[in-house]
């Protein structure tokens, strides 16, 4: 701490570390609970991506797509 301090110019790189640090380290807990090819409790629910319907969003980030107006195209298992 006294050392950073010390030198100033260091405190703008330690925010910008511990920001990307903190960034990325939320990303991945997204995608470890929210991700539908993530499978936690295989006792009771083995394949998640069977349950996802048709107008659910699992992705991060959808250009010009309305997931509620989809229709179910596929069979249920």
């Amino acid at each position: 701490v006294v050392s950073t301090i010390a030198n100033a110019t260091l405190i703008p790189l330690f925010i910008f570390i511990g920001g990307g640090c903190t960034m990325s380290l939320s990303y991945l807990a997204r995608l470890g609970l929210r991700n539908p090819d993530v499978c936690w409790d295989k006792k009771n629910n083995p394949e998640p991506w069977n349950k996802l319907g048709p107008n659910d969003q699992y992705k991060f980030f959808a250009v010009n797509m309305d997931y509620s107006k989809l229709k179910k195209d596929r069979p249920d298992f």
